[in-house]
């Protein structure tokens, strides 16, 4: 089965045809395409590709399922005794995609 490591929003994802993954928020509309050209890998089951840092003319193709958020962090600081208290809540924002293919290049 083929796969590729692909560098997206400063983080990296192993992905593969068919696979749904959260990924940093993306401009795009939900329903269309997007490209991703930054491929630091690719395994297509008897050879693998290495990037220095990236492959060349590598692309995965992906679609835009939908926009949402993520679950709510709770951060909390606390210090017994000194009346000091501060409380937080964060909500990342994510694009949800589905990987439709994987290009040598």
């Amino acid at each position: 089965m083929m796969h590729a490591v692909i560098k997206t929003g400063g983080k990296q994802y192993k992905v593969s045809p068919g696979d749904k993954l959260n990924v940093e928020t993306l401009l795009v509309e939900s329903g269309e395409d997007v490209v991703f050209d930054e491929v630091l890998l690719i395994n297509d089951g008897s050879n693998i590709d290495v990037g220095e840092p990236l492959l060349a003319g590598a692309k995965v193709t992906a679609k835009v399922i939908e926009h949402g958020r993520g679950d709510k962090i709770r951060i909390i600081k606390f210090k017994r005794r000194k009346h000091y208290k501060r409380q937080m809540g964060h909500r990342q924002n994510y694009t949800r995609v589905e990987i439709i293919g994987v290009e040598k290049g």
